[in-house]
């Protein structure tokens, strides 16, 4: 008598997506160990909020009510993203293709789509917990008012989202401009630093020059910090801002775009390995 054995299916890989949120889960657990790293990523742009709130803390010139200190709370949300999305995550990157961890990645099943995957993850769960002490300290300090209705909270919802995701594809391509991980900090801290003020940040938008704005409008920073202010602020401030509106459709249009620029920039420029050993 003759047996046949049947076998069953090839054993199949997971996939890109599930090997990505593990590695995501990986990434937040390693990351909350390292105290120091936690506590600066979540200090500094709230620390840089109260300065600036209580240096420029005085009426808003035509709106009765606010204060400007109120004005740089709202749109200093955007500096939290960015200091949690683009700059903590383009030096890590950095340090890690220096230090052969991303070469040890590459010998397992994840790839390159998983490993943006895990840091999208690790940044919106860093980036929730920046701003949320970020607001709680406008609150508090300044007079902050959270939103009372659904709408604002919905625009709150996709501001985050499509700004975590331009920030953290953007850090990511940002990343492999570092020659070393000793120049990280200085090669992804330059262009914020300069973003900041020209999109009207850490400096109140109508106060800025035409040149500058005009510049400020190609990049995101300009816009997510407008998208914020229509959240925290009266409708009635909306006119000073250049369009004399919020815009969120273009607002939504440019950020979908560069979350759209950074994946290809991501998938074009991203390196397993530091260019120094090739």
């Amino acid at each position: 008598m003759t047996t046949t054995t049947v076998r069953g299916p090839a054993a199949t890989l997971p996939s890109t997506l599930r090997i990505g949120l593990s590695r995501g889960a990986a990434e937040v657990r390693a990351y909350f160990r390292e105290r120091d790293a936690v506590v600066f990523t979540f200090a500094l742009p709230t620390l840089i909020l109260v300065l600036l709130g209580y240096i420029f803390d005085e009426p808003l010139d035509g709106a009765p009510g606010t204060r400007v200190s109120q004005v740089f709370a709202a749109g200093m949300v955007a500096y939290g993203i960015l200091s949690t999305a683009f700059i903590s995550v383009g030096i890590g990157i950095a340090a890690d293709r220096e230090d052969g961890t991303l070469k040890r990645l590459r010998g397992t099943p994840a790839t390159a789509g998983a490993y943006l995957i895990g840091k999208i993850v690790l940044v919106a769960v860093t980036t929730a917990g920046s701003v949320a002490l970020m607001l709680a300290t406008a609150v508090l300090l300044f007079g902050l008012d959270l939103p009372s209705d659904t709408g604002r909270w919905v625009t709150f919802g996709w501001l985050m989202a499509l700004s975590v995701v331009a920030c953290t594809l953007l850090g990511i391509a940002a990343s492999t401009l570092a020659r070393s991980a000793r120049s990280a900090p200085a090669v992804m801290n330059l262009p914020v630093l300069a973003l900041q003020f020209v999109s009207g940040i850490f400096v109140h938008i109508t106060a800025l020059p035409d040149a500058m704005l005009t510049v400020a409008s190609w990049f995101p920073v300009k816009w997510m910090g407008q998208g914020f202010r229509s959240v925290f602020l009266p409708d009635s401030l909306a006119a000073q801002e250049v369009a004399g509106s919020w815009e969120h459709g273009r607002i939504a249009l440019v950020l979908t775009a560069w979350c759209l620029l950074g994946l290809v920039l991501c998938l074009a420029t991203f390196r397993w390995t530091d260019r120094r050993t090739r």
